[in-house]
């Protein structure tokens, strides 16, 4: 195996643990603080696969812009102060059953060597860049790229909504 190989194996031990942690924090903060690390863990694969835009718009943008907005909505609507409700009785053996399918195909993957890299296609000169990305969000992809910050301004509107409606019902 490979030096990249290696870290990328550790680098998936990481998101592993990290998304793990998040499911299973009792804190919203302490969820949302896990999805950074995750995110973060994320972009250094991206880095490994030389994708450096991309390593780079995820730090940007998921974990700089999105979790500072999800802590906001946590801290702004009091999530920690909510009960949580007791999780159905078969949720608890379909996760193991689906967990032990899947990390029992990950081992198999290793052992046959399917896990390797596949072979190298050849790109385009500037294929991923920031200038052929931008080109092609703001001229074929213009349309989507509106309708997500609508989308995303719709769902900012409604979390100030909901917080000032419970505000009100509070100081009744």
């Amino acid at each position: 195996m490979t030096t990249d190989m290696w870290i990328f194996l550790g680098l998936a031990l990481v998101a592993v643990w990290a998304a793990v942690c998040m499911l299973i924090s009792r804190s919203a903060v302490y969820s949302a603080l896990f999805l950074v690390l995750n995110f973060l863990t994320i972009a250094v694969v991206f880095l490994l696969l030389q994708a450096a835009f991309i390593a780079l718009v995820q730090v940007t943008v998921y974990a700089g812009a999105i979790m500072v907005l999800f802590l906001f909505v946590i801290m702004l609507l009091g999530a920690e102060r909510v009960e949580t409700t007791p999780s159905l009785p078969w949720q608890a053996p379909v996760a193991v059953a689906i967990t032990t399918v899947l990390f029992g195909l990950m081992v198999l993957a290793l052992l046959t060597g399917q896990a390797g890299a596949a072979p190298g296609v050849e790109v385009a000169a500037g294929f991923g860049s920031p200038q052929a990305v931008g080109e092609l969000l703001f001229s074929d992809f213009l349309l989507p790229f509106e309708v997500t910050s609508i989308l995303l301004l719709a769902a900012m509107i409604g979390a100030i909504v909901l917080t000032r409606r419970e505000r009100s019902r509070e100081a009744s």
